[in-house]
């Protein structure tokens, strides 16, 4: 979790995944808790690399897949970098890295929602095709819907397929997607709201998983 700022949904998995209880979730960002606002391996069970730092999780990843690697391995290493974090050179450095060393163990993610903490990347660091830099690294290259598990997970099993390079799966999405007050809007990086504006969203989100849930059952 190179976007160490991401660190909620990794929790939400975590406690999915059994690591801790539901109840662990209140810490979040509290003093003293453990989830603080960035991922951190001393405070958090299931969390192997403190991030936050942009730029310095896909070092950190392709460390861990080079050392899979040499240790006769097989196992895959999964990065996810912020749009906004590719400004970093670091990014790239690691990517030219990667391809040199045809690191085909390693998959990265690039949240594409076009925003990072001062604005739209287009205004703030305008990175062009993500893609097509990617590509041009040397790496193999998809663009999917960044809302759609089932696009996510047949371009994963894509990726897997592909031993001899690195690989990487833009994610196409939006910023506060689902979240009524939020979702798209300018500032929306660190914004205050209220009681009822948090009662809705999470209404209106309880309403879109029993959809999805039944929708799923009639299939």
């Amino acid at each position: 979790m190179s976007k160490g700022h991401a660190g909620p949904a990794l929790y939400a998995t975590l406690c999915l995944r059994g690591f801790f209880d539901k109840e662990t979730l209140l810490e979040l960002n509290q003093g003293g808790g453990s989830l603080p606002s960035h991922c951190d391996m001393n405070k958090t069970p299931g969390v192997d690399m403190t991030t936050g730092s942009l730029g310095q999780g896909m070092s950190t990843a392709i460390g861990i897949a080079l050392g899979c690697r040499m240790n006769g391995s097989d196992s895959i290493t999964y990065l996810i970098l912020g749009d906004g974090e590719c400004d970093e050179g670091q990014v790239w450095e690691g990517a030219m890295f990667a391809a040199h060393n045809n690191l085909g163990g390693l998959i990265a993610f690039v949240d594409w929602n076009k925003q990072q903490l001062d604005g739209f990347t287009k205004e703030v660091m305008d990175l062009g095709d993500i893609e097509a830099k990617f590509n041009a690294f040397g790496w193999h290259t998809q663009t999917v819907a960044g809302h759609d598990p089932d696009a996510i997970k047949s371009a994963i099993i894509d990726a897997k397929g592909v031993t001899d390079m690195p690989s990487v799966i833009i994610l196409d999405t939006i910023k506060g997607y689902g979240c009524n007050f939020a979702e798209g809007i300018p500032g929306n990086h660190h914004m205050n709201f209220t009681q009822d504006q948090i009662d809705k969203a999470i209404s209106e989100a309880a309403q879109r998983l029993e959809k999805a849930r039944a929708a799923a059952n009639a299939d």
